[in-house]
């Protein structure tokens, strides 16, 4: 069997996750090693695809979904997952119901919810993660071959000690000089409801203006739109283009998309346009 190299330490990411950054470790970490000391901070941590590949010493991993941090947090204790799991259709629109009682009961910090997320999660399809307005999971069941289910995490404990999760606005994170930003917000596209408020283009501009004031390093990737590219230029970015992998489209359409990295005070990097 391959070995992924990035995860030889045995950590994978433990969710399937759209829009995640496996693919982008390659062009991330050499530009992490001469700031390997420092903290590293994700306002967008998603499935926590770069922190797993990179495993700095300290890190503050943030995301505005509530039920993600949430069972990164149950992993940080040690998460053994006692809820039956299987890959069943029925067993599947249980389990969503049950999650959508626990939001709406305010009960969505629980270990059951974070397991419940969990199942969902593997089980939904393209492990999409996707919110209607009044905040509930309305994600349907996915058709796969097989699921290996996972039910210990007593292994990412020890790592996940040194790391700090929230959900916060990301202007609401305290940072310091000593720290190297990540961050990968949701594509500038029409769909942004990967959480109960949803990310639009004043996002988009507030986070360039509010990246732009970090005196340390920070590299942001998002969908090379014309106007993400020219948002970022004109806050002082020097700016890369790059071919990311399609890896969830309902065509089947695998067709690369172009992106961009936004890099500020990152020493090694050239401008290329």
């Amino acid at each position: 069997m391959k070995v992924n190299s990035v995860y030889a330490h045995g950590l994978q990411p433990p969710l399937k996750w759209a829009g995640g950054k496996r693919w982008l470790f390659s062009h991330l970490k050499p530009l992490w090693e001469p700031f390997k000391q420092y903290r590293l901070v994700e306002p967008f941590c998603g499935g926590l695809a770069v922190v797993l590949g990179l495993l700095p010493a300290t890190a503050l991993l943030n995301d505005s979904n509530v039920h993600l941090i949430n069972f990164f947090r149950w992993m940080q204790k040690g998460l053994s997952i006692d809820l039956p799991m299987e890959y069943d259709q029925d067993l599947y629109y249980v389990y969503r119901d049950r999650f959508n009682k626990f939001i709406e009961e305010g009960k969505e910090n629980t270990r059951e919810a974070a397991e419940l997320f969990y199942y969902l999660n593997r089980t939904g399809y393209n492990g999409l993660c996707r919110f209607n307005k009044k905040g509930g999971y309305n994600v349907p069941f996915g058709r796969y071959n097989k699921i290996n289910y996972v039910r210990e995490y007593e292994s990412y404990r020890e790592v996940f000690q040194r790391w700090e999760f929230s959900s916060v606005d990301f202007e609401q994170l305290a940072l310091g000089k000593g720290d190297f930003i990540y961050a990968d917000p949701p594509y500038d596209v029409e769909f942004t409801q990967y959480s109960k408020d949803g990310f639009d283009w004043d996002d988009q501009v507030r986070l360039a203006k509010w990246l732009s004031r970090h005196p340390g390093p920070v590299i942001l990737s998002n969908q090379a739109t014309e106007r993400i590219v020219e948002l970022y230029l004109a806050q002082g970015f020097e700016i890369k283009y790059l071919d990311a992998p399609r890896l969830i489209n309902c065509t089947g359409d695998r067709t690369p998309v172009k992106e961009v990295l936004a890099m500020k005070a990152v020493s090694g990097f050239g401008s290329a346009r």
